[in-house]
């Protein structure tokens, strides 16, 4: 239960403002159809994060010493500083549409995705607590469960949410949170 909880609680918290939530937002306001545009970024998310925490279980099997656990630490620490520079969306990420909402939302959810920082953090997280399947499979929930949290808004309220919204004091609470597990785990290694 502790592998979905922080799962869910982290990519919840900084998704807000993420390039993938303005990309929502952008595909929202384009396609009028939020329940296909919802069902893309829910498979596409489903798909890359079950990859991501495969990764990290995978790695923390490799590298099951002090050393990672202290390199898994403060690459939380790492998040905490990266959730504080804003995401920006490039006109040259804006999805071409080919094959309808569904179909370029799950296409372009899931290369936007790649690299980005609730990716890294489902890696890290799937390192933390996929040492099973099972957990591997609670992560990937968890994380999913707070991208559609911060998503599902996004995609019905749109710029009227962005703008209510001080997407500078919510990152900043993620980035206390992805602190605070590091400080956490580093403590846990003494």
């Amino acid at each position: 239960m502790d592998a979905f909880l922080a799962s869910t609680a982290v990519v919840a918290l900084a998704e807000i403002g993420d390039k993938t939530q303005l990309l929502a937002i952008l595909l929202a306001v384009r396609f009028r159809r939020p329940v296909a545009v919802i069902a893309g970024i829910l498979v596409a998310t489903l798909a890359n994060h079950f990859l991501a925490a495969l990764l990290g279980h995978g790695i923390a099997g490799l590298l099951d010493s002090i050393a990672f656990r202290y390199a898994i630490a403060l690459g939380f620490i790492a998040m905490a500083l990266w959730t504080l520079v804003p995401d920006t969306m490039d006109a040259d990420d804006a999805p071409r549409s080919r094959g309808g909402a569904f179909a370029t939302t799950l296409v372009a959810f899931f290369l936007v995705e790649m690299g980005d920082k609730t990716q890294v953090a489902t890696i890290a997280l799937g390192a933390q607590f996929g040492a099973t399947v099972g957990q591997v499979l609670a992560v990937t929930a968890g994380t999913t469960l707070g991208m559609m949290i911060a998503n599902v808004p996004a995609v019905y309220l749109g710029e009227a949410l962005i703008r209510r919204l001080s997407l500078a004091r919510i990152r900043q609470a993620a980035a206390l949170l992805f602190l605070a597990i590091g400080l956490w785990l580093l403590a846990g290694l003494q």
